[in-house]
């Protein structure tokens, strides 16, 4: 049990989450003091009274801080812009990567096959794409140099080929 424990928590998700985490719980500190030492007094100069406040709730001593709460909102409000800003980001180098992937496969697919109706003749293709990470290979490759991955049909025609 405590082996699979150690498996489950040294794989790569878990790791990841973690580190993201610590590095959110960082980010959030770093907004937090933005948002107390700029952006509080700036809305106590445009709005003309503190953010910081309290509203007495009788003789009880008990008090509702809306200050604090306005702080909190601000907080969020630049942290899930960031975020958005972030994954907009990722998501455009996503689709340019796609694009990019797309348009390999496509070059690739036409080098093997000869547009000149004199010589209809079908030529085996230089490169192909590994199918792991995708990345433009030689055609007789059997393993991939970039991702290391075996690539299983041409590792079996090649054995196929030493055996004859």
């Amino acid at each position: 049990m405590l082996k699979e424990f150690k498996e489950f928590a040294l794989k790569g998700n878990v790791v990841d989450m973690a580190i993201g985490v610590i590095i959110g719980g960082a980010f959030t500190s770093i907004v937090d003091a933005l948002t107390a030492s700029f952006i509080k007094p700036l809305l106590g100069l445009i709005g003309g009274a503190e953010v910081k406040g309290t509203i007495p709730l009788g003789d009880s001593g008990q008090a509702i801080d809306y200050g604090a709460f306005i702080t909190a909102v601000i907080n969020f409000l630049i942290v899930a812009f960031v975020l958005f800003i972030i994954l907009k980001a990722i998501n455009t180098a996503n689709k340019k990567s796609k694009e990019r992937l797309e348009s390999i496969a496509n070059k690739v697919s036409r080098k093997g096959k000869k547009t000149d109706k004199v010589e209809e003749k079908e030529t085996e293709p230089e490169t192909k794409l590994c199918r792991f990470c995708y990345t433009e290979i030689s055609y007789k490759a059997t393993r991939c140099p970039h991702c290391t991955s075996i690539l299983e049909e041409e590792a079996k025609k090649a054995l196929e080929n030493i055996e004859k």
